[in-house]
């Protein structure tokens, strides 16, 4: 898995669909068909997973944690996140 560039979505107001995959072997941020899967090696527990998503994802991006809003699926594998 490498790692994947998403600054093109770094716009305010953009809205960010991933699917996540939690308890991986590792962490990864992959585009592919369209879709951006987040693979994090955090446990579903607590919002921990969710936290590592957003940690993850700003990276990719390019924007600080703090510009990135969960506006859907807190407790959902498919999660939708608005740049702010």
């Amino acid at each position: 898995m490498s790692k994947t560039d998403l600054s093109h979505l770094s716009d305010p107001g953009t809205e960010i669909a991933v699917r996540v995959t939690p308890r991986a072997s590792r962490n990864a941020v992959v585009a592919e068909d369209g879709a951006i899967r987040v693979y994090v090696t955090t446990v579903p527990e607590d919002g921990k997973a969710t936290a590592a998503v957003v940690k993850l994802l700003s990276k990719a991006v390019g924007v600080p944690k703090s510009r990135l809003e969960l506006i859907r699926g807190a407790t959902a594998r498919d999660k939708v996140f608005r740049v702010l």
